[in-house]
């Protein structure tokens, strides 16, 4: 069954100057997540941040840190951003040999495991999985950069993980996976993804924009899925 629909800012659209503040801004406005794209200019084409950047926002926000590791090999790394303060650690199919495993290491450090999917990635990545997981993300864009175009295609995707989902959801009363979209999510797209059945949203540039008095209209608009803001 569907969750109710939960926003993710992206901090990479945030002001890296004022990273605290940012944090705050979004908390107060009544954000869900914080997502925390972190990128290795090898597996992805950019350098974002680390486990010390991790480490240094925790105090500035008690939402669960939502940290998407687009890094390989990304094994090696998982226990630093676990004790830096992730809550929900997410890594790509690609990014080491074997998934299971790597899921399971998330697990014993008491975290929140997913599973991210490329828009070349195909569901049957992460089919044998799917019960062990916490959470899948759907890639709307190629990763690596904000502010990319959203990719329509990937609506089936989502629609598959939703029925997938749903099913071993209702095998198992209680069990929750969240299956979230990051890419190209504005107030013109987010009702498409919700539509689809994601109940998380990742937004960078649409949270971010109009600076801190802004941020609480902007997630309370993608929430809802319309444009206009309205019930």
């Amino acid at each position: 069954m569907q969750q109710p629909v939960r926003i993710a800012p992206s901090i990479l659209s945030a002001d890296f100057a004022r990273l605290g503040d940012e944090l705050r801004a979004v908390t107060a406005a009544e954000a869900d997540y914080i997502h925390i794209d972190v990128m290795d200019g090898h597996f992805v084409p950019n350098i974002t941040i680390g486990p010390a950047v991790v480490k240094a926002l925790r105090p500035h926000s008690e939402l669960p840190f939502d940290v998407h590791l687009m890094i390989a090999p990304v094994d090696p790394y998982i226990a630093d951003f676990a004790a830096a303060g992730a809550d929900i650690i997410t890594v790509h199919p690609e990014a080491g040999p074997h998934l299971h495993r790597t899921v399971q290491l998330i697990k014993s450090l008491g975290k929140r495991a997913g599973v991210s999917l490329n828009p070349a990635t195909p569901i049957t990545a992460v089919e044998p999985i799917l019960p062990d997981l916490d959470l899948v993300l759907v890639m709307s864009v190629n990763p690596g950069f904000g502010g990319q175009q959203f990719i329509a295609g990937q609506l089936d995707k989502i629609r598959a993980l939703r029925q997938r989902i749903d099913s071993i959801c209702a095998a198992e009363p209680g069990r929750r996976i969240d299956l979230e979209v990051d890419g190209g999510i504005n107030v013109e797209t987010a009702p498409l993804a919700i539509a689809a059945g994601a109940d998380v949203l990742v937004a960078g540039t649409a949270t971010f924009s109009g600076g801190a008095a802004a941020y609480a209209e902007n997630i309370r608009r993608l929430r809802r899925g319309n444009a206009h803001g309205s019930p």
